[in-house]
């Protein structure tokens, strides 16, 4: 039977505002792996390592498919947020799991807040204390919107562009060395000293709740289940891309200045590189990238932590805005009043070391049970990947013990 006019222009309609979500899934998942951590290690690795770091670059990126796109088909055809579907796999671990990953998700906001005041700070010479509260007010005005979800979506897909270009363009001032860097993804010098990178990156990009910030966003927009299959894998590969490019572009624009001999302040590596690559603008630039990357990983961390532990009670369900605004204004303050609290963050990272074997480890097991994914066969190679990434993961987690061990010192 022929469709009228009404309701082709309604599906074209419906077609628009899924893709827009699956695109605003994606950018939640990117720009949740790019915080303010993630441009200090990247230029202070680059600044160690040279051109050898484009290994790990390639291999963080390698890892994060696998780990991203196991996550996302999972969660999406199931229609299951993660701490649910651990609970079927071994009923309570849901609860713990969405406890770490909830504490973990406080304290990186912490830092993300400090990174936020940084970034005005840089821009305007503003106070850290004043900017940190205004970056929080800013952050809980997204949530208070009549529609907070597509708020989100338009708030990270617009950042998150400003960070590519803007990155992009001092990649291209700075000249870096392109085919060293390409011979050296596949051919990098001394690489056993690589690991200790490649593990604080993998944690960075796919640990604690940022493997999950996509999915779960697609479950709150209604994109579940195995005849959306397409759709999902579509913003899975988006959020890989988008995280990638961006991952390649800050490291080239590094590389640009290490390449030259040029010495970056160990105090602030990343500002050091814009700044000695293209001057007092490419310091101001890191100024918006710096605020762009904290902002967006604000929000992302305070909307997925807060999805972990929604199902858990039906008032935390009922009342997840106020939630979310209430994980933001702790986070401001303690970032006001205190300042960067250094052990809360290690402890943080030494935490999403340890969870993230068993987030995705108790995603690939999932994959196997019926009575979560239904008749939905998960690729045999992507399963593979899994485990390997698990294995990798858990190597991580060994290694994010030392982290907390320096807590008790």
């Amino acid at each position: 039977m022929k469709k009228s006019n009404k309701e082709v222009k309604q599906d074209v309609k419906t077609g628009s505002k899924n893709l827009g979500t699956i695109l605003g899934a994606a950018f939640i998942m990117a720009t949740s792996a790019i915080g303010p951590g993630f441009l200090t290690q990247t230029a202070q690795f680059t600044s160690e390592f040279a051109a050898s770091f484009a290994f790990v670059i390639l291999l963080s990126i390698i890892l994060d498919i696998g780990a991203q796109l196991n996550v996302w088909r999972i969660i999406g055809v199931s229609g299951l947020r993660g701490q649910d579907i651990a609970n079927k796999v071994i009923p309570g671990l849901g609860y713990f799991v969405a406890l770490i990953v909830a504490l973990g998700g406080l304290a990186f906001n912490i830092g993300n807040i400090g990174g936020s005041a940084l970034g005005l700070n840089v821009l305007f010479g503003m106070d850290v204390r004043l900017a940190a509260i205004i970056s929080g007010i800013m952050g809980i005005l997204i949530f208070l919107s009549k529609d907070a979800g597509s708020a989100i979506d338009k708030f990270v897909k617009i950042l998150g562009v400003l960070m590519i270009v803007i990155v992009g363009y001092v990649a291209v001032v700075t000249k870096p060395p392109v085919g060293e860097a390409l011979y050296r993804s596949v051919a990098p010098q001394n690489v056993k000293s690589l690991i200790f990178p490649t593990i604080t990156l993998l944690g960075g990009t796919v640990g604690g709740y940022i493997t999950f910030a996509g999915g779960h966003r697609l479950i709150d927009a209604g994109i579940t289940g195995e005849e959306n299959i397409g759709e999902i894998t579509k913003g899975a590969i988006s959020g890989i891309a988008i995280a990638s490019i961006m991952r390649i572009l800050l490291f080239l624009a590094v590389l640009g200045v290490v390449s030259k001999g040029l010495k970056l302040d160990p105090q602030n590596p990343a500002a050091s590189a814009f700044q000695q690559g293209a001057g007092m603008i490419g310091y101001k630039f890191f100024g918006v990238v710096l605020w762009a990357a904290s902002i967006t990983s604000v929000v992302g961390s305070a909307y997925t932590s807060v999805s972990f532990i929604k199902t858990l009670h039906p008032f935390i369900a009922k009342n997840e805005k106020y939630i979310i605004i209430a994980f933001i204004f702790i986070s401001t303050v303690v970032m006001a009043v205190i300042g960067k609290p250094v052990k809360l963050l290690i402890l943080a990272g030494a935490l999403n070391g340890l969870i993230l074997p068993i987030t995705v480890g108790t995603i690939i097991w999932a994959s196997k049970r019926k009575d979560i994914v239904g008749e939905y066969k998960h690729p045999k190679w992507l399963f593979i990947f899994g485990l390997i990434i698990v294995l990798i993961a858990g190597y991580a987690g060994v290694v994010s013990l030392q982290s907390m061990s320096m807590l008790a010192g």
